[in-house]
């Protein structure tokens, strides 16, 4: 029998391993900002088009490529950054597997331009599907320029996978956000459809992370600091009142790489326990040092993931770092309510030796002398004088205070009796009936249901779920057929967003004026608002666009329908009356009115149901032997 087994091309092994290492364009931008930062530029750029469908271009000053370098750097396995397997545990550089380059040739046209800074002339390299078409020479710049187009030419159902433009230009900008915020000493400069998204200059840290999401963004963060003999810790964590619902401000770094970690993010969230509000998340911007030998990162294709020797001390430092700051800047509150934080001692100041004070003694201060004895009897003798010669006397008190009313006339009349009314009258419209007496109809239990009797038994409403359903269809039907009436606001409210969630609200603005929302303007970082829907308090403004902003963290649904639907439910969710707030017997009457004058009472916007019903029947059955 023949044998079976055959060794692929290198071309379809190629578009295999870009399967594991491209998933979208937002992987190529990832590894091509990865290389540039490993050949030392201080000067990236990245160019898109469309969302990197059509173009991902970056652009850098690094060390450059020699022709046979730029010939090799396309072969699988090829990389210039580990020699043998014994250096994946000492990785001072963002790449290690020669992997991305040649799967992404695999599947895009490649066009690449490279020259160090010793040689005359540089290396223009067209690749097509792992198919080298041109390589020349040509007249360049220091460094690499990499221009991928057409990703997913030859492989259409990739393709056709792509979410929307701004789904992926999302994701863009996080891997872009990812790799800027690692890097301060860079300058980045990130440009889309030709228009300048991103101009980072470089600085430190906290200068970055300003630049990178907004201005005010420099109040809200608490720095972090310590060192260890196993881990040194620094970066920002956020005030516990600037906390969001989202995790879009979440950000560990591991020697300068973004990672994930469920379990670091743990102890994040216990350092701020008792200070952050139900299902708030705190912002972090943590940096961490571990030496190289004590870390693995070879464990998954994006390099998200890495496993530490020692994750229980890591955690514990985190921890109690964290803890430390937020307390150290007066953000945690302390038991001690009459401490004065004047005189806590600073932590600079803490393994600091005392200093003794400075002392200086008149050795010719005599406080018996004769002259300063004689000075204080002349001042006793003036003050004796003044005191039995001054021309004061104390007015004496006159008559008592019945004289102030001697020879006033007095006429009084004595009241002898009293006659009053004794008819009673009850003048009504409506004699000749009966007052009637009004029942209850509603009740409120454990201040989450709402008991209405009908005819057949009662119905249970569940008041947060019936509110969600009344909402919902009030916000739709006011973007779908009319428009939302909208309250006025005395002063203008102003929001302050980053420009990913500012981009993300402009895209939405015509959906929320047609739900009464009223935009004066809106700018790089702050929206302007003078009004509101009806029955909207300022202070749910902003928990209603945050809410909005988390449930539309995966892109905004292409049809306008989706979008509205999308809107409404997250406004009812966002306004609903939540469970265990009190409701008046006439709340309770009108939002069971309100429900059932829904077209779709029985369940919530996010089809739960909204109430029961049992009957007298199904009570006598409980009572039954």
């Amino acid at each position: 029998m023949s044998s079976i087994i055959q060794l692929l091309p290198d071309h379809v092994a190629n578009q295999i391993a870009a399967g594991e290492v491209v998933q979208r364009p937002a992987s190529v931008v990832k590894e091509l900002l990865e290389n540039a930062v490993d050949a030392r530029a201080t000067d990236i750029k990245l160019i898109i088009k469309d969302a990197g469908k059509s173009l991902v271009q970056v652009i850098d000053n690094g060390i450059g490529m020699n022709v046979t370098d730029a010939r090799l750097c396309f072969e699988r396995h090829a990389t210039s950054k580990i020699r043998q397997a014994e250096d994946l545990f000492d990785l001072h550089t963002k790449g290690f597997r020669g992997e991305a380059l040649a799967s992404i040739a695999a599947i895009a046209h490649v066009e690449m331009k490279t020259k160090q800074g010793q040689d005359e002339l540089g290396t223009h390299i067209i690749i097509e599907g792992s198919k080298f078409v041109a390589q020349e020479p040509a007249v360049l710049p220091k460094g690499t320029s990499f221009a991928v187009k057409n990703l997913f030419f030859n492989i259409p159902a990739r393709r056709n996978f792509l979410k929307s433009d701004t789904i992926e230009l999302r994701h863009i900008i996080d891997e872009f956000h990812r790799v800027a915020l690692a890097h301060p000493n860079i300058y980045f400069t990130m440009i889309h459809n030709g228009s300048e998204a991103f101009n980072l200059p470089q600085s430190n840290y906290r200068q970055r992370i300003v630049n990178v999401f907004s201005a005010k963004t420099n109040e809200k963060l608490v720095p972090v600091q310590e060192e260890t003999e196993i881990l040194t810790v620094h970066g920002f964590v956020g005030k516990p009142e600037f906390a969001k619902k989202n995790r879009g401000e979440q950000f560990f770094f591991v020697n300068d790489r973004f990672i994930k970690s469920g379990y670091l993010h743990h102890a994040v969230v216990a350092a701020f326990e008792g200070l952050l509000k139900d299902n708030a998340q705190p912002s972090y911007f943590l940096y961490l040092n571990v030496p190289p030998n004590t870390i693995d990162i070879n464990i998954h294709p994006t390099k998200t993931e890495i496993k530490f020797d020692d994750e229980h001390a890591l955690y514990a430092i985190l921890r109690s770092s964290i803890k430390h700051s937020l307390g150290q800047f007066n953000v945690a509150p302390v038991l001690d309510f009459d401490r004065d934080p004047n005189l806590d001692t600073p932590y600079q100041y803490q393994n600091k030796a005392a200093e003794y004070p400075t002392i200086q003694v008149d050795s010719t201060f005599n406080p018996f002398a004769n002259d300063s004895n004689d000075s204080e009897l002349a001042k006793l003798k003036s003050v004796k004088s003044y005191s039995s010669d001054s021309s004061y006397r104390r007015q004496e008190v006159g008559a008592n205070w019945e004289s102030l009313y001697v020879g006033l006339k007095q006429e009084t009349e004595e009241i002898t009796s009293f006659s009053f009314e004794t008819e009673e009258i009850t003048a009504s419209l409506f004699d000749d009936k009966e007052e009637e007496q009004t029942t209850k109809r509603t009740y409120q239990i454990h201040k989450k249901y709402i008991v209405s009797p009908i005819k057949s038994g009662m119905v249970i409403v569940d008041q947060s779920r019936a509110h969600q359903r009344v909402l919902y269809e009030q916000f739709l039907s006011n973007m779908t057929v009319k428009q939302a009436s909208s309250q006025q606001l005395l002063f203008p409210l102003q929001l302050h967003f980053s420009p990913k969630e500012i981009e993300l609200i402009t895209e939405l603005q015509l959906s929320l004026e047609n739900t009464g929302f009223v935009f004066e303007s809106v700018e790089s970082d702050t929206i302007h608002i003078s009004g509101i829907p009806v029955n909207t308090s300022e202070s749910e403004v902003s928990i209603v666009l945050e809410q909005l902003i988390s449930d539309l963290q995966d892109g905004i649904p292409d049809s306008s329908f989706c979008q509205n639907d999308t809107i409404a439910k997250s406004m009812a969710k966002s306004l609903a009356v939540r469970t265990g707030t009190y409701l008046t017997e006439k709340e309770q009457e009108n939002l069971v009115n309100n429900l059932f004058a829904c077209k779709e009472p029985n369940i919530s916007p996010f089809l739960k149901p909204t109430f029961i019903t049992m009957s007298v029947d199904d009570l006598d059955k409980k009572f039954s032997i």
